[in-house]
């Protein structure tokens, strides 16, 4: 039978269970009671509202009481929204005084109580469906700013449905319910559900309507942010826009190349058949100055002048009269730079200065080395990261400073992963979950020695150095599963800590630790596999996270350094045994492992540096041995030399004749002086101790001016100046070599013009030599002393190396421009080595040379004998290199451009897609413990760093200032700070936010809420005094109790000026704790920044947190996503406004790589084009090799995308580096090219473009081979020099071929030989020239 209305199920109070514990009611089926008294009337209106005033109730004046009190306690968390404070007041008060309780509540179970009396133990409170989720709702989003968290963590235990909400409150407990409170689904026939209608936070009633901050659906709109892992805005199909147009012009491009090769066959064909129809008709074509094939080909025509072409064929076209008639001199008008010449005088000068005083100049470079090396008495290594990563006028270094200065600086953190050992990097199953009886008890083992551990050698403790929220009397912040335990299992047995962890899971306010704050399953536990709910009981890992003062007093700071250095060595120990004490591996970081493992980088690279430098000697030792004059009759070369090795000690002793004999070059005594006369071993050893003290010169040099050496500097730079001089090095070498084999001792007996002159192997000459007889001996070379032919060494090679020197210092300097100090440093080290490096191989080096070349041909005079046979050992004609580069020039001229071209679409295309990162694991020598460490924190730890948005410049004693800031008062801004704050949580995939912004200005206003008579306290007798939290509240009463106008949600007539400061320092000191959750001494107290007179506040700040970042992309993007939240914030309030998280002074750099690397590489490119362009005479060459430099630095870009190469400081580095490498390959071949040699060109175009390729094919055949070496040097640049190669020495030569500007005079032959084998009367000197491919040579 169902109950009827005006009936009770309990009412009154019939004692406590316990000595200590709540009054409990009394079963009663009666009918209600009218209130008796005045003071029950006011009591049931002022807690209830005026509808239970004047009504039946089933309750008393004691029950009332209770209820009041418990109300008063939720009041703190609940308030700032009407809706879900007043639903909860209505459903306790409908609970304790309904005259219609009996229908929905009913008692099950009674107890007997200390006096006696029975008194209830459960009911079951039917609650219907409808209020249950509206209520529920009303109440689940309203925030409690001190945790940055929910009201629903402290009233629900964090529920997610409105079951597990009324199931929370309705579980017995000390500090909850009395007595157990159930709520089945259904209810038996006899009673109702209750379900009356519940307030919703979106009404517009103002007794129900929350603020934004609260109620998500009362929230104004923001313009639509995508998330950046959002497909791009701009697609075509499946693909991005830019792929589809790199595709459609690369499509475009291939149609374009086809449809060419087509058209030159039609066109050539068509040219042939007009000279069949000219040579049948038998009549000479007309000819005329100007359309007469006429280019002058070098020195190939004139050293084959007097013999047969390279063919072996005879020309049948010959010139017309007329051409025979002309003065070859006066018709043969090359071109003159006169900044070449001057350049060529000056170096000569320079190289004949240096060889007559090679000791001397050797002596003076030493000494200026040794100048700079004064420097490195300031020498200085900078390892801190802020320092090295971020310059002094960052944006992101500015904001840190001012965190530091106004609120202190960030705390430090020691975090420690516990795994079972097999776990890491494992997919579990969860069957060896991290939570286990025996880790346990392990790890409050540790955990307890961890919190009395004493530094050395000052005896520090945790406690010293600690962060306490509740003041210098407080606990220590350590965050870690021991907290649900009371840091004690004294209580707890193998089965009992499964359902106490179970409990403090879902419930973390019910197992507070020793600090009071609830301990969240995501700070102390890692996460579980699997998604849908998670079940901590198969928490991969414990995490354990210390929280430790720091201090802008270095004082302090060096206390708490030396307390982490002792917790590190402790922690060391204990991951060195923990396997085998509790089958679990430690991973730790400390405050001070980052800074302590970076300075453990440099030290494990010194060995590598030393290493490779070895490995770098020795092949340039024998490569520059392979390099010398004489190396045709050593038969196989060094191999030859290892197989007879073994004769020196087996042979029998040979006279002078064997010695002397050319056959006998192969013999141990040919052995011998191959390997200490020929190799240049000592060279090459100077060579790179010039490389050495290059670098330490500029060290020396830039530590007085005070740019400290970074890690970078100390294991690239090396490297990349070795990989440069090395080259310069070959280079001079090898032109030495050349002219040793013209001027050389032995020159004027083995002399043939083709030895000098490089052969190419398209050259035909266009008509039958009219002299058969060989030059005399006025046009044979002269042999010069070994001065004078290594000053002209210099003067051929001088401007080469001033070319690629000039141009790689400016490029590198040109990286100054970055802010990042690393970078910076590195840019003015590398292009001071440069620098050095050039000028002591100017000098230096040259001075080596010489007194080499003079102990090389010391032995050489006294055994000429052995010097007979002519060598080909420049690479000219026969050699390896000299077949490779007819190779090149053989293919088709639209090949290589073709496939480079198609390279560069796909290296944009590729590099589209790469990111701007830089994982810190990088930095970390390859043992460091910190890289398993970051490995943990990504996989188990998912929690987001705190950011606090900083606001400044505004006056908060004001009215209308405080409406810019708050959030939960009616006349708040809708676009408040804290608003905006609430709307981008409300899309945390593009604002990277994922809790409730702390505010310290709503939670404040609302501490002076008088309703909450347990926070703002003065005494009743004089109202200027403040009460503290142990005062009786018989001596207090609430701030605002008789203030007029009262205290109000409107902000009208609140506290301003001195008012509003004095009540807000006091509300700084006063403790969160449960009787006044508002409390601002832990949540706030470090919160605010205080003018040094106390009358204002200079900077506040509003914390929230991210959401979990699991890699380095995650935090560019929440850096990112900071600054544009605070961006809006300061437009829409008027007000400064800026984001600050621990990560973000790193990250800086990626909101300005993009433009930086922009800048750099186009200032780079432009500094090799001007500087090209004016020492090669030649806008059109300059600009071929910028074009051909940039496409390198093109390719590279896209291999970092094809490989996952992320753009952060480091890769721009080794953008600007593959940029100096790319002028190295290019400045010598273009430098060769424009002075192999030029003629007249006349209209005819076939003829320039053989001139062209006779000038390429001589530059690769003089200067191709030396590149090589940095393929073999930098071998940590892999992409960068393969791409380099590729493009120097093949895209180079054929574009160079095609376009390339006119040339010098001829350069690479003696002047004086030519000139008289000119001139001679008797020899035929052919300037131009024509031959039966001249028809097709531009196919």
């Amino acid at each position: 039978m169902e109950r009827s209305k005006g009936q009770c199920a309990m009412q009154g109070s019939c004692g406590r269970k316990g000595w200590l514990g709540q009054s409990l009611p009394c079963p009663y089926n009666g009918p209600p009671t009218k209130p008796d008294t005045d003071e029950l009337k006011q009591l049931l209106s002022s807690v209830c509202g005026p509808l239970f005033e004047d009504v039946p109730v089933c309750c008393t004046l004691e029950q009332v009481e209770t209820l009041q009190a418990s109300l008063i306690q939720a009041e703190g968390l609940i308030s700032p929204c009407p809706a879900c404070r007043n639903n909860f007041r209505s459903f306790y008060c409908q609970f304790t005084c309904s005259p219609d309780q009996g229908t929905f509540l009913n008692v099950s179970a009674t107890q007997q109580t200390s006096e006696g009396l029975e008194a209830v133990k459960s009911v079951d409170f039917f609650v219907g469906g409808p209020f249950g989720n509206d209520f529920f709702d009303s109440c689940k989003n309203v925030k409690y700013g001190a945790s940055n968290g929910f009201a629903m963590d402290l009233i629900g235990g964090g529920a997610k449905d409105y079951r597990s909400f009324l199931k929370f409150m309705g579980d017995e407990k000390p500090l909850g319910s009395p007595f157990q409170i159930n709520y089945p689904e259904s209810a038996p026939p006899e009673y109702t559900m209750f379900n009356p209608l519940a307030r919703h936070c979106s009404d517009n009633d103002p007794s129900s309507h929350c603020s934004c901050t609260d109620c998500p659906t009362s929230c104004p709109a923001l313009p639509h942010v995508p998330s950046p892992y959002s497909q791009p805005s701009c697609q075509v199909g499946s693909v991005t826009c830019l792929s589809f147009i790199l595709l459609s012009t690369y499509i475009l491009a291939i149609f374009v190349i086809i449809a060419g090769y087509f058209i030159n066959i039609f066109v050539r064909r068509r040219r042939e058949k007009t000279y069949e129809r000219v040579a049948l008709s038998g009549d000479p074509p007309p000819l005329s100055p100007s359309s007469i094939a006429r280019g002058l080909v070098g020195a190939s025509s004139l050293a084959q002048a007097d013999g047969e072409d390279s063919s072996g064929g005879q020309s049948d076209l010959r010139l017309g009269r007329g051409a025979s008639l002309l003065d070859p001199m006066e018709s043969f008008q090359p071109r003159r730079y006169h900044l070449n010449i001057f350049l060529r005088r000056m170096f000569y000068r320079i190289g004949a200065t240096c060889a007559n005083y090679p000791w001397l100049t050797i002596a003076f470079s030493f000494i200026f080395v040794g100048l700079c090396n004064i420097g490195w008495k300031q020498f200085e290594v900078e390892s801190d990261p802020v320092r090295l990563w971020v310059g002094p006028a960052s944006e992101s270094k500015l904001q840190k400073e001012y965190f530091d200065e106004h609120f202190g600086p960030f705390y430090r953190t020691e975090q420690i992963f516990v795994t079972p050992s097999d776990e890491l990097f494992i997919e579990s199953d969860g069957t060896d979950p991290a939570l286990t009886w025996d880790r346990l008890k392990w790890w409050f083992d540790v955990e307890k020695d961890i919190r009395f551990l004493k530094s050395e050698p000052n005896g520090y403790t945790l406690e010293d150095i600690c962060f306490k929220p509740a003041g210098p009397e407080g606990s220590c912040v350590v965050q870690s599963i021991t907290g649900w335990f009371g840091n004690s299992l004294e209580k707890y047995n193998s089965t009992s800590w499964v359902q106490r962890v179970e409990s403090c899971s879902s419930q973390p306010v019910n197992c507070l630790p020793d600090f009071q704050q609830p301990l969240m399953p995501a700070y102390i536990l890692g996460s579980p596999l699997g998604d849908g709910p998670k079940n901590w009981l198969e928490s991969r890992s414990l995490i354990i996270t210390l929280v430790v003062m720091d201090s802008l007093e270095n004082d302090f700071k060096e206390k708490a350094e030396e307390w982490e250095r002792t917790l590190r060595a402790f922690l060391e120990q204990l991951s060195a045994v923990s396997v085998d004490e509790a089958s679990s591996k430690v991973f730790f970081s400390t405050g001070v492992s980052l800074e302590e493992e970076l300075n453990k980088s440099t030290n494990t690279d010194i060995r590598i540096v030393v290493l490779s430098y070895f490995v770098m000697f020795l092949y340039v030792a024998l490569a520059l041995g392979k390099g010398n004059a004489y190396r045709k009759s050593t038969g196989n070369g060094f191999k030859q030399c290892a197989v007879n090795l073994f004769r020196i000690f087996k042979r029998k002793p040979l006279d002078t004749s064997t010695v002397e004999s050319h056959e006998d070059r192969s013999s141990p005594d040919s052995l011998l002086r191959r390997l200490f006369v020929e190799s240049k071993f000592t060279l090459g050893i100077f060579g790179i101790f010039l490389v050495i003290l290059s670098v330490s010169a500029s060290v020396g040099l830039f530590s007085i001016i005070g740019v400290k050496v970074t890690l970078i500097i100390a294991e690239v730079i090396p490297f990349l100046v070795l990989a440069v001089g090395v080259d310069n090095v070959f280079i001079l070498v090898h032109e030495l070599d050349r002219q040793n084999l013209i001027h050389g001792p032995s020159a004027s007996n083995n002399f043939s013009p083709a030895m000098f002159s490089p052969v190419s192997p398209i050259r035909h000459l266009s008509f039958e030599s009219t002299h058969e007889d060989h030059v005399d001996t006025d046009s044979m070379p002269l042999h010069l002393s070994p001065e004078e032919r290594v000053a002209r060494t210099v003067a051929k090679m001088g401007p080469s190396i001033l070319l690629s020197s000039l141009t790689e210092t400016l490029a590198f300097a040109l990286g100054a421009l970055v802010p990042m100090p690393a970078v910076r440093n590195f840019a003015l080290y590398a292009a001071g080595s440069v620098l050095i490096n050039a000028v002591l191989q100017s000098t230096a080096f040259i001075g080596a040379l010489t007194i080499d070349l003079r102990r090389t041909e010391s032995y050489s005079l006294v055994h000429a004998s052995t010097l007979r046979s002519l060598p080909d050992a420049t690479g000219r004609k026969g050699s390896n290199f000299n077949i490779v580069c007819w190779d090149i020039h053989r293919v088709n001229h639209i090949h290589p451009t073709y496939s480079t071209w198609s390279r560069q679409v796909a290296s944009l295309s590729e590099y589209a897609h790469s990111h701007s990162t830089l994982d810190q694991r990088l930095a970390l020598p390859a043992n460091s413990y910190l890289i398993p460490y970051f490995d943990a924190l990504d996989m188990y730890f998912d929690v987001g760093p705190p950011v606090y948005f900083i606001s400044q410049d505004v006056n908060v004693t004001s009215i209308p200032d405080q409406q810019h800031l708050c959030g939960r008062f009616t006349t708040c801004d809708e676009m408040s700070l804290v608003n905006i704050l609430e709307v981008e949580r409300n899309r945390p995939e593009s604002s990277f936010i994922s809790q409730p912004a702390a505010s310290w200005i709503d939670d404040f206003l609302r501490w002076l809420d008088p309703s909450i008579d347990t926070c703002c306290r003065v005494r009743k007798r004089n109202s200027e005094q403040f009460c503290g939290p142990n005062d009786p509240s018989g001596l207090c009463k609430p701030c605002f109790q008789d203030r007029k106008p009262e205290w109000n949600i409107t902000l009208f007539g609140m506290p301003e000026g001195d008012e509003f400061m004095k009540y807000l320092q006091q509300w700084l000191i006063s403790p969160t704790n449960e009787d006044c959750p508002l409390g601002g001494r832990a949540a706030y107290g470090s919160a605010l920044s205080l003018t040094a007179d106390n009358k204002s506040v200079a900077a506040s700040h509003f914390r929230t947190f991210h959401s979990p970042l699991k890699n380095q992309t995650d935090f560019i993007n929440a850096f990112t996503a900071a600054h544009r939240i605070a961006e809006e914030i300061s437009l829409a309030t008027g007000t400064k406004v800026f984001p600050y998280s621990l990560f973000y002074v790193f990250f800086d750099q990626y909101a300005h790589i993009i433009a930086i690397t922009q800048e750099i590489l186009g200032l780079a490119l432009g500094s090799v084009l001007l500087v090209t362009s004016f020492l090669l005479g030649s806008w059109r060459t300059g600009t071929i090799v910028t074009g051909v430099v940039a496409l390198t630095v093109v390719s590279v870009m896209g291999v970092m995308g094809l490989w996952d190469i992320s753009l952060n400081a480091l890769s721009l580095v080794n953008l600007v580096i593959s940029l100096g490498i790319s002028v190295e390959f290019c400045a010598h071949i273009a430098r060769a090219f424009m002075g192999a040699g030029v003629g007249y060109i006349g209209d005819n175009v076939i003829t320039g473009q053989k001139e062209r390729d006779e000038r390429m094919w001589t530059a690769l055949v003089d200067v191709g081979p030396s590149p090589l070496a940095i393929l073999i040097l930098s071998r940590m640049w892999f992409s960068l020099i393969i791409s380099g190669a590729l493009h120097g020495l093949v895209l180079l030569p054929v574009v160079l071929s095609l376009a390339g500007g006119p040339g010098y005079p001829l350069e690479d032959t003696d002047e004086e030989w030519m000139s008289n084998a000119i001139r001679r009367p008797d020899y035929e000197y052919t300037p131009f020239l024509t031959d039966d491919r001249s028809d097709d040579s531009d196919s």
